[in-house]
């Protein structure tokens, strides 16, 4: 487990950032409900967010505009919310949000960016981002990716920063991103994506919410998470390498995604050693939220390009390689394990390039809605190789005997009964 102890090494180094000694305090209390905040946190950002300490006391911070913190050698204890009102007209505008995660051009309203740095907000902070007000707005407005709806929470060229205990309440968009960055640890995150509106219960009006995505980052390691969203709780993307992640609890949506990749005609995207262990990924009662579609899923787009992005595309290349999923328990996903590369095609596409390999799946547990417990369909062009699985054990419905499905498979091995090739990638 040489990816578990480095990330550990590098957890322990940042945590010992903990024990500085900061030449700077600055300590804020919120104005008041209806005051703006965001000066005075500006303020005290320019202050001591650099080689300071800064302590924010309880209660809610309101934010009016886009804000970067830059923190350098640094720690912030943040004990209330950075409330982030909800004018979604003024959100939307590209102006009044930033533009660092380069991927489907998302928006980010707050942006943490700098080197050497703790943010705790020990359990009892965080973000609000008072998505009920956007998820009710989107039920008669057209939802398209990249179309301005804001990430509450964006690491930018960042490195060795920790975020510990977490919380975002609402967010509307994303929960967290991180990109462009390293040596980052987030130890204990809440995020809490939940409709409150009877009127659309049983309908999934929080999409796109999902906890994290990981983009063009190296060693990050995410331990302690809670995550209720209405999609990936966690979207593992473009050249994710040394990510570990542990203790992950994922509450209704899409499950954890590898992806999607390959979207960009004229980029490499690359997933390496990524290990995680201990994930529990749970159905959520339907009269609230319907969705538990996967328990872990890996996906690309095909060879050639539909469309442009943010919303369509194509067409790049890459791969995905050295991921284990070890201690597993999914709660009735309709498809536990799934891999599939024709994301964004059509009949007529050229089959995916980017190519998956040395995939383990150790020690799964729970139960599936359906008798197809594992559906890897892979690309003709680049068939995967050596898919591991041990002690795989989903239980079917009904006591039906578990299928599997293998497409374009060279190499498969530990499961219970055969992986049938029953149609074409």
């Amino acid at each position: 487990m040489k990816l578990k102890v480095g990330l550990l090494t590098s957890l322990t180094t940042i945590l010992s950032l903990f024990a500085r000694a900061y030449s700077k305090l600055c300590t804020l209390v919120p104005l008041g409900p209806g005051q703006d905040d965001t000066d005075q946190v500006e303020v005290a950002i320019a202050e001591c967010g650099q080689y300071g300490e800064l302590v924010f006391g309880s209660g809610d911070y309101n934010i009016t505009r886009k804000m970067t913190w830059n923190l350098v050698a640094s720690r912030v204890d943040l004990y209330g919310y950075l409330n982030f009102v909800p004018d979604i007209q003024y959100w939307l505008n590209p102006n009044n949000t930033y533009r660092v995660v380069f991927i489907q051009n998302q928006a980010s309203w707050f942006v943490i960016t700098g080197h050497d740095f703790t943010i705790d907000a020990h359990g009892v902070g965080g973000i609000q981002g008072n998505g009920q007000t956007w998820w009710t707005y989107y039920t008669t407005h057209t939802r398209e990716g990249g179309n301005g709806r804001p990430i509450a929470f964006t690491l930018s060229h960042v490195a060795r920063g920790l975020i510990k205990d977490f919380r975002i309440e609402a967010q509307p968009f994303w929960c967290n991103t991180v990109a462009d960055s390293e040596d980052v640890v987030y130890d204990g995150m809440y995020c809490n994506a939940t409709n409150t509106n009877p009127a659309y219960f049983g309908q999934n009006v929080v999409p796109n919410t999902d906890g994290i995505d990981t983009y063009r980052s190296n060693r990050v390691a995410l331990t302690n998470w809670d995550i209720t969203c209405g999609d990936d709780c966690l979207a593992v993307k473009g050249n994710t390498t040394n990510l570990y992640v542990a203790n992950y609890v994922c509450r209704g949506g899409n499950g954890i995604a590898f992806g999607s990749l390959g979207q960009y005609a004229n980029l490499s995207d690359i997933v390496d050693h990524v290990e995680m262990q201990n994930l529990t990924l749970l159905r959520l009662p339907s009269n609230i939220q319907p969705n538990m579609v996967s328990g872990v899923y890996f996906k690309s787009w095909t060879a050639t390009a539909n469309g442009v992005p943010p919303t369509g595309g194509g067409g790049g290349g890459g791969y995905v390689s050295n991921v284990v999923a070890k201690d597993v328990y999914v709660d009735q996903a309709l498809a536990p394990l799934r891999l599939y590369q024709t994301n964004g095609g059509t009949s007529g596409s050229t089959a995916s390039y980017l190519q998956f390999s040395n995939l383990s799946f150790v020690n799964w547990s729970g139960t599936s809605l359906q008798s197809k417990v594992v559906d890897i369909e892979c690309s003709a062009n680049a068939p995967c190789a050596n898919i591991q699985f041990f002690n795989f054990n989903v239980a079917t419905p009904n006591g039906t005997a578990p299928e599997y499905e293998c497409v374009n498979v060279v190499s498969e091995s530990g499961l219970s009964g055969p992986c049938n090739a029953t149609g074409s990638a």
